[in-house]
């Protein structure tokens, strides 16, 4: 098994499949989850091998994007990964951080760890805080026509499953039914520390946000 050919396969199928994809859960997202991860992986005791193909095919088919199905995604990197002969176990390895990966609301228990597991999903959440994960919530949010801030509308931060994968409300929500509660949930040194940065830098934002939604400034 030629590791280094099938990243390199990896990096190609993952850019022809995200070609058209919305803005913030493209190929430039994995690039950014691809890197972070390589960075959070120097620290960790994992298998880097696994790390890179999970990051690299963690969102390569978003549930979001296909009726809420969590099944394609793991289908899709099966089906990619048999082609290049990668061993089953890390197949199914694979399979796991895919279905596990993704934050799902407030009262949702993962069922799967690892070492890998952890270490892409702090790259993952690195990418939705911080100044690009403003950017990428205002641009799912329009994507999705939902309105920016709505004072009447109040964040629900007891969500089932099912009821955030159906939510429509405005993207300033957002930052209080996900975003600011991935600092605490972060697993690794690395990722806890880059968070911190990310995490100020949008309760600034928010501050100056609500400053001029109320005329203060």
């Amino acid at each position: 098994m030629n590791k280094k050919q099938i990243i390199l396969n990896t990096e190609a199928f993952v850019k022809t499949t995200l070609q058209n994809a919305e803005g913030g859960h493209d190929w430039f997202h994995i690039l950014r989850v691809w890197n972070n991860a390589k960075l959070i992986a120097k620290t960790e005791n994992v298998d880097v091998f696994v790390v890179e193909l999970g990051a690299l095919l963690h969102d390569i088919a978003d549930s979001k994007f296909h009726e809420g199905d969590e099944t394609i995604g793991p289908k899709k990197a099966r089906a990619f990964l048999e082609k290049q002969l990668v061993d089953n176990h890390i197949i199914t390895h694979i399979e796991n951080i895919i279905t596990n990966i993704s934050f799902k609301g407030g009262n949702f228990d993962q069922s799967f760890y690892s070492p890998e597991l952890s270490v892409i999903q702090d790259a993952d959440r690195l990418d939705a805080i911080g100044a690009i994960g403003i950017a990428r919530c205002f641009n799912y949010g329009g994507f999705k026509n939902r309105a920016i801030y709505n004072p009447d509308i109040l964040p629900d931060l007891t969500m089932s499953k099912e009821a955030y994968k159906k939510s429509n409300a405005p993207s300033i929500n957002h930052f209080y039914e996900k975003l600011l509660l991935l600092k605490d949930r972060m697993n690794t040194q690395t990722g806890k520390k880059i968070a911190e940065d990310r995490h100020r830098f949008m309760e600034v934002y928010l501050q100056q946000f609500f400053d001029e939604w109320n005329g203060k400034r």
